[in-house]
C-alpha cells in the first residue's frame, strides 16, 4: 500500500473499532430498554388484575428465583410507586397506571431514539468496511502488477 492508502486504511480500522465498540454499547443500552420495558408491562398486568380483586384476596407474591409468598390484599386501591433515589410514594392504583405509562413512552422515545444511532452506526460501519475492502483489493492489484 502506498502512504496515504496505508494512512486511510489505518485510519478507518481504528474508526471501525471504535464504531463497533459503540454499536456493542447501543445494542447493551437496548437490552436494558427492553427489560426496563417488560417490568413495566409486567406491573401494568398487574395493576389491571388488582382491579378484579377484593380486599382480603390472597395472592401470591413473586420474591424472585421462580418462588412466591402467599399474602392477603389488604388495600387494592393503594399502590406503592417507586419514583427514583430509593424514593416510594403511595398513590391511587388510576394514578400508579399514568406513572407507569408515562414511563413506558419515555422508555419507547428512547428506544427509537437508541435505534436510529444503531441504524447510523451499521450504515458507517458498511461504509468503512467497503472502503476498506476498496483498498485492499486496490493494494492486491497494485502488488500484482508490480510483480508483472
Amino acid at each position: 500500500m502506498a502512504g496515504k492508502s496505508e494512512e486511510e486504511f489505518r485510519r478507518l480500522n481504528m474508526e471501525l473499532r471504535l464504531l463497533e465498540q459503540t454499536a456493542e454499547a447501543l445494542q447493551s443500552r437496548m437490552n436494558m430498554i427492553n427489560s426496563a420495558v417488560a417490568d413495566l408491562t409486567y406491573a401494568q398486568m398487574t395493576l389491571g388484575g388488582l382491579e378484579k380483586e377484593n380486599e382480603k384476596s390472597e395472592l401470591l407474591v413473586p420474591i424472585g428465583g421462580t418462588s412466591y409468598i402467599r399474602a392477603k390484599l389488604d388495600n387494592p386501591d393503594k399502590i406503592i410507586v417507586g419514583m427514583g433515589a430509593g424514593v416510594s410514594v403511595e398513590k391511587t392504583r388510576e394514578e400508579a397506571k399514568e406513572i407507569i405509562k408515562k414511563r413506558q413512552q419515555d422508555l419507547d422515545k428512547a428506544k427509537t431514539s437508541v435505534q436510529q444511532q444503531f441504524a447510523q452506526v451499521a450504515e458507517k460501519i458498511n461504509q468503512d468496511r467497503e472502503r476498506i475492502e476498496a483498498l485492499v483489493a486496490a493494494a492486491r492489484e497494485g502488488k500484482t502488477q508490480q510483480d508483472v
